[in-house]
């Protein structure tokens, strides 16, 4: 019965960010050190766990694992709103507020986006609308219609830009994916609201409405909390957005479909994500390190999420591979190596023709 609240270990993350941004003083860095150095060095001790859940093993506990995802909710918020008070209300150093902002942040991208994107995938519309709600705190609402229609569609092929090259650093690969994903977005949804006759100025149209929600909420935390306010929470929502970009990057790297001889794509298989078995970053992530199994079948719910033998291993959990994202020449010492033994990087493939 215990096992069944393990995701709740997700929640450490939010909470560690309460006592970021009431103890500043004490725990501004508390998010970051435990996101980015605890739990990469425990995993170090700790061997990967290829085990899984059998749907039908657990069937009482499918309306828990769902509450559990549901209070990313009024945690996000919570988190977003007692920021923002607290930056109107007190005087803080430099660094206390790099760290919170930081901190909240991690929240952002760990949780907010990354349960938005469990979510999206839900055909449920109250829990669409909770991933909704979850992008638009973290000024990434575009995300929803271009992950589900678009890299879903394109992952692992040069018609994504959200799936990394072999040889493309972290840092370009940040600029390609935001500015691709937000275009893409577009496109998507101007084709949709096409297929449907739906006016533009329509509820359809995700990507207005979405757009006009934060910015609506970008007004009124500088009205309410402050120009000083706005301008943090700006930057920690840039934080969430380049913290799921690097997820990105880690999950797809050099990764690449073969064109059959059709002139389209092979089916997305397990072979085209990047998977890491580490316990606690699972935990931490609600099994988004399962990504493979995820592309594979992408409305199977993440406690189901299984690791098969034919997907690509990473040599370390998702926040130590991360970490090692940021410093480019360790990441491809150690990561080319592995496309290769996985069949070939991006310029191989490419030229690779299936019947």
């Amino acid at each position: 019965m215990i096992k069944d609240f393990k995701y709740l270990l997700g929640y450490s993350i939010p909470l560690l960010t309460f006592a970021a941004i009431f103890k500043p003083e004490y725990f501004a860095f508390a998010t970051v050190a435990y996101a980015f150095v605890f739990i990469p060095l425990a995993e170090l001790f700790i061997k990967p766990d290829a085990s899984g859940m059998e749907p039908e093993s657990n069937s009482k506990s499918f309306t828990l694992y769902d509450f559990i995802l549901y209070l990313s909710l009024p945690f996000q918020w919570s988190v977003l709103a007692l920021f923002v008070w607290q930056i109107k209300q007190g005087q803080f150093t430099t660094l206390q507020l790099t760290g919170m902002t930081l901190s909240v942040g991690v929240v952002f991208g760990a949780i907010g986006i990354n349960i938005a994107h469990e979510l999206g995938h839900r055909s449920g519309k109250a829990e669409q609308w909770m991933a909704k709600l979850l992008l638009i705190s973290t000024q990434y609402g575009h995300f929803f219609v271009e992950h589900n229609h678009g890299h879903h569609r394109y992952v692992a092929t040069p018609l994504d830009p959200a799936t990394a090259r072999k040889g493309e650093s972290v840092y370009r690969f940040w600029v390609r994916s935001v500015l691709g994903s937000y275009r893409s977005a577009w496109n998507i949804q101007m084709e949709l609201l096409r297929k449907t006759d739906a006016s533009f100025f329509s509820l359809q149209n995700e990507m207005l409405w979405m757009g006009i929600a934060q910015i609506i909420l970008i007004a009124s935390i500088g009205s309410v909390f402050g120009l000083f306010a706005m301008l943090l929470y700006l930057m920690a929502s840039l934080t969430g957005i380049l913290l799921l970009e690097t997820i990105n990057y880690v999950e797809h790297y050099g990764l690449m479909r073969r064109m059959k001889e059709s002139g389209t794509y092979e089916r997305v298989q397990h072979v085209h994500s990047w998977n890491a078995d580490y316990p606690l970053g699972r935990l931490i992530l609600f099994e988004l390190p399962r990504h493979s199994d995820h592309h594979y079948k992408a409305s199977k719910k993440y406690q189901f999420l299984e690791s098969p033998k034919e997907a690509p291993q990473l040599p370390a959990g998702y926040p130590a591979m991360i970490l090692l994202s940021l410093a480019p020449p360790l990441w491809f010492a150690l990561m080319n190596k592995r496309i290769s033994e996985q069949g070939g990087g991006l310029g191989q493939r490419q030229t690779q023709h299936i019947a």
